[in-house]
């Protein structure tokens, strides 16, 4: 289990011996430490924008960049940063797809183009997400369900109930209200155009997370628990506790980019499909350990953006669809081989 600048676990790499001069500058030491375990990420993701910059250079102009990229990009992001609290406290939620089509079909079918139901009708839906969290982390720790299993069935329920529900087709329709979260924006900005309420609901939960994770005592009982759950509870930390929070966080940022998917994707009973594995994707390629107590949120974030920029890239260069989920089990693959080998190298 890695260990911070103050001593509580949590930084993506192993606290250095300290040198002369540490002390008189830990903030440095902590930016250097975060750069050498998150370096290769942000390297990958700048590679590729240059890459797609060059296919076409019009991707670099502010309103183009945020438009046809980070806007489209942040739902993922937002689910990432989500299933990393699961991942670093050392489980697994792969009901986060099937929760972002139930966000979309129920709200299109619930609040049928009224404008009027849309507050009322997102209370509603955040409330079940919770539920299904804290379903998730009771199967899980209560129970003793492996993770895998308690997800996997609980994205089958999901998914049943929804076709169940709306016989396969989706029915309704979601009014503007509910569609201005993720198609919508502050217009007029200087030097963009305009800013897209998703960049602007990414940043806000990029920032929350972060410091949740990384900034409070319940972000460090979350490395504790990944890196050793016995010695977490030995020490008086509550274990079931802290991994059904981290479900609970996992459901919310899905049903997040429910809403989000729901703006610019529209109504679709296969809007959610993969994003479990593009999230997991994601976190394992920012550096996160499958283990658990190993992770960082902007990694996770980068993560994120890397796929999208990947995907972005397939297409300007013509492959067809189905490679991405070729080129995504690879990355997997690779990735966990990579974290893996830095594990070894560090212990």
């Amino acid at each position: 289990m890695s260990v911070g600048a103050n001593g509580a676990p949590g930084d993506v790499t192993r606290a250095a011996p300290a040198a002369p001069g540490d002390e008189a500058d830990p903030w440095q030491r902590r930016l250097v430490r975060l750069m050498r375990g998150a370096g290769p990420i942000f390297v990958v993701l700048i590679v590729l924008l240059v890459l797609i910059a060059l296919k076409n250079p019009r991707f670099i102009q502010p309103a183009v960049f945020l438009a046809s990229y980070l806007k489209p990009a942040a739902p993922l992001a937002i689910l990432a940063a989500g299933q990393l609290f699961v991942i670093v406290s050392g489980e697994y939620d792969l009901s986060v797809g099937s929760l972002i089509t139930v966000t979309v079909t129920s709200a299109a079918l619930l609040i049928h183009g009224d404008p009027a139901l849309t507050y009322p009708i997102l209370a509603l839906l955040f409330g079940i997400g919770i539920g299904v969290g804290l379903i998730n982390g009771t199967v899980t720790t209560r129970l003793h369900v492996p993770s895998f299993i308690a997800t996997l069935g609980m994205l089958l329920i999901l998914s049943g109930g929804i076709f169940y529900a709306t016989g396969g087709a989706p029915r309704g329709s979601l009014p503007e209200n509910f569609r201005a979260f993720g198609r919508a924006g502050i217009e007029g900005v200087p030097f963009l155009g305009q800013l897209p309420y998703a960049v602007i609901v990414l940043l806000v939960v990029g920032t929350v997370f972060w410091l949740l994770l990384h900034r409070t005592n319940f972000g460090q009982q979350v490395f504790a628990v990944g890196g050793n759950a016995r010695a977490a509870d030995l020490a008086g930390i509550d274990v079931a506790a802290i991994r059904t929070a981290c479900f609970v966080l996992s459901a919310v940022s899905a049903m997040i980019a429910g809403v989000l998917l729901g703006g610019f994707a529209g109504v679709s009973a296969q809007v959610g499909e993969t994003y479990e594995f593009q999230a997991i994707s994601a976190v394992v390629l920012g550096g996160a350990t499958l283990g658990g107590g190993r992770g960082s949120v902007p990694t996770a974030i980068a993560g994120a953006l890397t796929l999208q920029a990947l995907f972005t890239l397939l297409n300007l260069f013509g492959f067809p669809a189905p490679l991405r989920s070729v080129v995504q089990g690879v990355i997997i693959v690779a990735a966990v081989a990579y974290a893996s080998y830095r594990l070894r190298r560090s212990r």
